[in-house]
């Protein structure tokens, strides 16, 4: 078990997104303690429990600790899995950095994989949209067939974005 202390340095969420998606690619189980210390509510807020939720059914890991404002998490993956899944963040949480997390196990799974997102597509202290689809995607796009529209913009704080993402594993 990796065990994560996520007050470290800005102590912000990164820190538990990037966790998921490295021990879902590696398949090695973490705990982190302390999420979001540094930030003045801490804890998991929507955008970041729904990427939990997301990876969870992405490879039917285990999990403890998935409960919005939980300052701890255990997770422990399994095999990353093509599927359907349909998420709404009920919030303006960035659409784009949940995909950071989402997309890269995505790559590695062994059938297609399609993201349904409600959520923000154009927030604060996040890549954009368009900064996602024309920057970042591109760069992913030679390692997987990455398929992404934008149906609906979301902003703060109502969101109500909506994104469809799909990738189909090379």
């Amino acid at each position: 078990m990796i065990e994560l202390d996520g007050s470290y340095l800005e102590g912000g969420g990164s820190i538990a997104r990037i966790a998921l998606a490295l021990s879902t690619l590696t398949h090695q189980p973490f705990e982190i303690e302390n999420i979001r210390k540094n930030r003045p509510q801490p804890g998991l807020k929507n955008q970041h429990l729904f990427c939990v939720k997301a990876m969870e059914k992405l490879c039917n890991a285990h999990v403890e600790g998935a409960s919005l404002g939980s300052t701890s998490l255990k997770y422990y993956p399994k095999k990353i899995e093509g599927k359907t899944i349909d998420i709404d963040m009920q919030t303006a949480g960035s659409i784009t950095l949940f995909l950071q997390s989402l997309l890269m196990p995505s790559m590695f799974a062994n059938k297609p994989v399609k993201f349904n997102i409600i959520g923000g597509t154009d927030t604060s202290w996040s890549p954009s949209f368009d900064y996602f689809n024309n920057v970042l995607l591109p760069h992913l796009k030679k390692y997987a067939d990455i398929g992404c529209k934008l149906i609906k913009r979301g902003y703060y704080p109502k969101g109500q974005g909506q994104v469809q993402i799909k990738i189909n594993p090379i």
